[in-house]
C-alpha cells in the first residue's frame, strides 16, 4: 500500500519530467551522429539525422507543455542540445560537403552559421514571455539547420555533389546566418485556429501535399523549407510597405 501511495504521489510527477528530457537527449544523439556521419563522408545520413533531430526538438517542448513538466533545466538543456544538433552538426556537414575547397573562408562560414544560431537561441531565451508567441523573431535555428539538411538531400537526389556549386552553398549559409540574427518575423504556427478552421478544399490540398512528400521527400522538403525561409522577408517587406502606405495616407 505504501508503494502504491508513493507512486500516486510526487514520484509519478518526478518520473514524468524524464520524458521531455529524453526526447531532448534523442535530439542531441541525432545531432552528434550527424557530426560523426559527416566526418565519415556519409552526408545523406547526416542530413537525415538533422531532420530527425528537428522532429525530436519539436516534440520535447510539446510534451513538456502537455504534461505540465516544463522546467528551467529543460529549457537550458534543450538550448544546449540545439547548439549541437542545429549549429555544430550542420556547420560541420556543410563545410565537409561543399565548403572545404574554400579553406579558411569555408570553415569561417560554417562557424558563422553556428555562432548566429547560438546567438539566436540566446536571444529567444531572453525574449520568452515578452514577445508575441505567434511569431519568431529571426529564422529559428532548427529551420536554418533543416534548410541546410534538405539541400544536401536534394543534391543527393539529383546526383549532384556539393562541390558542384560551392559558391551557391556559401552564399546560402551566409544568408541563413543573417536571417537567424535578424529582426525578420516568422510564423510559429502555434495558432490552433489554423488547423481548426480547415474547409474541405484545404483538407484535400493537405492530403495531396502529404502524398507529394511521401513520393518525393527530398524535393518536397526542400520546397517547404525554401518557402518558409523566404516567407519571413516577404511578410516583413509587405508589412513595412503597408505601414508606409498608411503613413502616406494620413
Amino acid at each position: 500500500m505504501k508503494t502504491k501511495k508513493g507512486f500516486k504521489g510526487g514520484n509519478l510527477k518526478k518520473g514524468i519530467f524524464l520524458l521531455p528530457n529524453l526526447f531532448t537527449t534523442l535530439n542531441l544523439f541525432c545531432g552528434f551522429y550527424a557530426v560523426i556521419a559527416a566526418i565519415d563522408g556519409k552526408f545523406l545520413p547526416a542530413a537525415i539525422s538533422i531532420i530527425i533531430a528537428g522532429v525530436f526538438d519539436n516534440l520535447d517542448g510539446k510534451i513538456a507543455r502537455v504534461t505540465g513538466t516544463t522546467s528551467k533545466f529543460g529549457v537550458e538543456y534543450d538550448s544546449l542540445a540545439d547548439v549541437i544538433s542545429f549549429g555544430i552538426a550542420p556547420g560541420v556537414m556543410m563545410y565537409l560537403w561543399a565548403l572545404k575547397p574554400f579553406g579558411r573562408i569555408g570553415w569561417l562560414a560554417a562557424f558563422l552559421f553556428m555562432a548566429c544560431g547560438a546567438l539566436r537561441l540566446a536571444r529567444f531565451n531572453t525574449q520568452v514571455g515578452t514577445i508575441d508567441s505567434d511569431y519568431f523573431v529571426g529564422l529559428p535555428i532548427p529551420a536554418g539547420a533543416g534548410m541546410s539538411a534538405v539541400t544536401v538531400m536534394l543534391f543527393h537526389k539529383l546526383n549532384i555533389g556539393g562541390d558542384a556549386y560551392p559558391v551557391l552553398i556559401l552564399v546560402m549559409l551566409y544568408v541563413l546566418s543573417f536571417l537567424m540574427v535578424s529582426s525578420v518575423k516568422y510564423n510559429s504556427f502555434k495558432k490552433m485556429e489554423l488547423f481548426r478552421k480547415m474547409n474541405f478544399n484545404a483538407l484535400v490540398a493537405a492530403v495531396l501535399i502529404l502524398i507529394f512528400v511521401a513520393s518525393q521527400p527530398s524535393i518536397a522538403l526542400f520546397l517547404s523549407g525554401a518557402v518558409y525561409v523566404l516567407s519571413g522577408p516577404i511578410t516583413t517587406w509587405r508589412h513595412h510597405r503597408e505601414l508606409k502606405r498608411k503613413e502616406a495616407s494620413v
